[in-house]
């Protein structure tokens, strides 16, 4: 039996035959969507995004409007990624040797990029390669990650650093008198083996 995919794609996107999109994703105008790429169900591909090849995405994943995905990075479920969020893939960028010839893809290393389960990166963020960011973790608008991010942590800056944490909810943790993390609004409470 054939499995019937609900997926709604916009007209003006790319998006290679060769990509695998989970049922009840939408992909908006102009993104480009290639080769390799494994979309999970129930995600939203905004406005200009572009998905390099072999990109991994989990399911219920929010990528807005012209953000920038580059081969090597693995999204888990639940990630948000702001409008024009990078994620690059080469600490040492250049287009050429040192004698001036064109780099081809052997003389490239690709490095990493992990975002855990229920993630937020902010607006113009940059995400630096081989880099974790944990679950729930959330990354300020315009902030460059340079190095991991623990889970709950709240990053901010360039470099971004570390300066609280929060709640699944996304609202800032405050220390209580026993030395725990505990949200104001929907009351969770965690100790620090949770961040």
């Amino acid at each position: 039996m054939t499995e019937v995919r609900h997926v709604s794609i916009h007209p003006t996107a790319d998006v290679s035959p060769r990509a695998d999109i989970g049922s009840g994703t939408r992909i908006w105008h102009q993104a480009q969507i290639r080769e390799g790429v494994r979309l999970g169900q129930n995600c939203i591909v905004g406005k200009g995004v572009y998905l390099d090849f072999d990109v991994e995405i989990g399911d219920n994943v929010k990528i807005q409007n012209y953000v920038s995905v580059y081969h090597g990075a693995t999204l888990e479920d639940g990630v948000f990624l702001g409008p024009y969020v990078c994620l690059t893939n080469d600490k040492l960028p250049r287009a050429i040797t040192p004698e001036g010839q064109l780099k081809s893809d052997a003389e490239w290393e690709v490095g990493k990029i992990i975002i855990k389960y229920g993630a937020a990166i902010g607006a113009r963020a940059v995400v630096l390669p081989d880099v974790t960011i944990g679950r729930f973790a959330l990354v300020g608008a315009g902030s460059v990650v340079t190095r991991d991010v623990p889970d709950h942590g709240l990053v901010v800056g360039n470099p971004a650093r570390l300066v609280g944490y929060v709640c699944k909810c996304g609202r800032r943790l405050q220390k209580n008198a026993l030395q725990q993390w505990s949200c104001e609004i929907c009351e969770e409470v965690y100790t620090l083996s949770d961040l």
